[in-house]
């Protein structure tokens, strides 16, 4: 997988790209990144991207001409935006998003992106929750993170990502390690019994109970696409 990444600020990303799960997937040969400063393809002496928004109003936007210069010679399969006024972001999207072999991400900034550039080239538009950052580089890691993990090989064992929150439409049941026993509170003794029948019931009932409990409207969600 190519995943391009047009951004005014490639360096915060460096060492997120270079850590973890992310350098183990380079360095299988399973991903490659490309950063693309959004600056290299400014007017004028000052590289300047962004512009005044038509109509009135704060901040700047930036410049849909711009944007597309940066994009329109990089082979991909999608094109991304990272913006407040995008769709959620979902787990079913980044197992989407796993299959591709190229996508790129562009970063908003400012206060958004002119709306030509999202209407002529933009496959999607996502948010990461109802709120708003000062710059779409912390979703589009994010984003980054929650894809590759679930492509074949990046983790060690292809099981790691079966049983996750989200992945069949529940939060995860609850995990224990050692010591048995922390501070007066003891692991669940059906997790010691060895039933593995009994072991998955018991996950299944408290995976429910956690949902209920914390995330009641994914419950909703599972009984409206019945």
């Amino acid at each position: 997988m190519k995943i391009s990444i047009v951004t005014l600020f490639p360096e915060v990303f460096e060492p997120i790209l270079s850590s973890s799960i992310l350098k183990r997937a380079q360095e299988k040969g399973l991903v490659k990144f490309e950063l693309i400063n959004l600056r290299d393809f400014g007017e004028g002496k000052h590289k300047i991207v962004d512009g005044r928004p038509y109509g009135g109003g704060a901040g700047m936007i930036l410049r849909a001409d711009i944007l597309a210069k940066a994009i329109k010679k990089l082979k991909t399969q999608k094109v991304i935006l990272t913006s407040a006024a995008g769709k959620t972001y979902t787990q079913a999207m980044a197992k989407k998003f796993s299959k591709l072999k190229s996508f790129t991400i562009v970063c908003g900034h400012y206060e958004g992106m002119d709306q030509r550039f999202i209407d002529k080239y933009a496959d999607e538009e996502i948010s990461i929750g109802d709120y708003v950052l000062t710059g779409g580089e912390i979703p589009a890691m994010t984003i980054i993170d929650s894809i590759i993990r679930l492509i074949p090989g990046v983790l060690k064992k292809k099981e790691a990502t079966k049983e996750e929150s989200f992945s069949e439409g529940l939060l995860e049941y609850p995990h224990y390690t050692r010591p048995e026993e922390f501070e007066e509170l003891k692991v669940p003794k059906i997790l010691l019994s060895g039933n593995h029948a009994k072991i998955a019931k018991w996950r299944k009932t408290k995976s429910l109970e956690k949902t209920k409990k914390i995330r009641p409207d994914l419950l909703n969600k599972s009984a409206d696409t019945r």
